[in-house]
Formats: C-alpha cells, sequence, structure tokens
C-alpha cells in the first residue's frame, strides 16, 4: 500500500472532485460526521485555524479528516495542540489500512502545518469503542475526562509530542 497525507490544498481538480465522493459508512456518519459537512467547515470561511488533508492512495483521496487551531479550536483543546475532526475513510475501501496511514502520517503532517504545536487532541464518542481502541494504538492517551458531547458522552484523547 503506497498511501501519502496531502494537504487538501495540494490537490488537482480531480482529486478534490474525488474528495467529495468519499462516502462515510452510515453507522460511523453519527460519529464523523460526512464529506459534505467536513469540506463545508474547511471551505466555508477560509483561514489559518481549520485545514484539511487527504489521505491518497495511488494518487486517489480514499480519507480525509480536518486539523483545528486557534481561532477554531474547540473550547475542550489546550491552546498548544491542534484538534483532528472528522476522520473519514472511503466505506469502499475500508478495511486496507488506511485509517492507520492517517494516524501514522499526522504529527508530521500537524507539525509541518504548525510547527509551534505541542501534541495533538481529540474527542472522541464514549461508546465508539473501535475508535477509542485504534486511537490508542497509535499513540493517543485517553485523558480519563467524560464529558456530554453532541450525541452523548465524549472522551477526550491526546498526543504530546
Amino acid at each position: 500500500m503506497s498511501a501519502k497525507l496531502v494537504s487538501y490544498d495540494s490537490l488537482n481538480p480531480r482529486q478534490r472532485q474525488q474528495v467529495e465522493a468519499i462516502e462515510v459508512h452510515q453507522d460511523q456518519i453519527k460519529f464523523s460526521g460526512d464529506i459534505h459537512g467536513a469540506l463545508h467547515t474547511l471551505l466555508s470561511k477560509p483561514g489559518p485555524g481549520v485545514k484539511g488533508f487527504a489521505l491518497l492512495a495511488e494518487d486517489v483521496p480514499v480519507a480525509f479528516l480536518l486539523l483545528k487551531r486557534p481561532p477554531a479550536l474547540p473550547v475542550w483543546a489546550d491552546e498548544h495542540s491542534a484538534t483532528l475532526h472528522a476522520l473519514q475513510v472511503d466505506q469502499r475501501q475500508q478495511g486496507k489500512g488506511y485509517g492507520k496511514a492517517c494516524l501514522l502520517a499526522l504529527p508530521a503532517v500537524a507539525r509541518e502545518a504548525w510547527p509551534e504545536i505541542r501534541g495533538l487532541e481529540l474527542s472522541v464518542d464514549a461508546d465508539n469503542a473501535q475508535a477509542i481502541g485504534l486511537y490508542a494504538k497509535y499513540g493517543f492517551v485517553d485523558s480519563g475526562e467524560a464529558y456530554k458531547g453532541r450525541i452523548g458522552y465524549e472522551r477526550r484523547m491526546g498526543m504530546s509530542f
């Protein structure tokens, strides 16, 4: 598998169309949203606080994610971190290690985008055991805090550099 996490800004027009065609499994939409919501967040108010990244496999986008920094950083996040949002692997490409590839590449692309950050954080639904396990496997540590989120309780996880 040859996959590379690249900035959305670096995609050509065809690749941007392919990102728009990413399909999230129906069971995962409640956790990650869909690609249209993620792209709306990225493109509706462009600025330095939100960056999009696509995972390319053979130059075709198979996954997408957002990273946020101030002024778009969520209230629960540490000001010295970037936060991960809307990690979405196309349902037609799941089971091929693309989620893992995103998480392995994430620290380097986050530091390249914002060299001053000291870590990454994310919020994950407490009921999403599969995601919690995946994040933990690739270096995110559960803070032990649970709080009321948009669809139930959420856990905060982080990774320091």
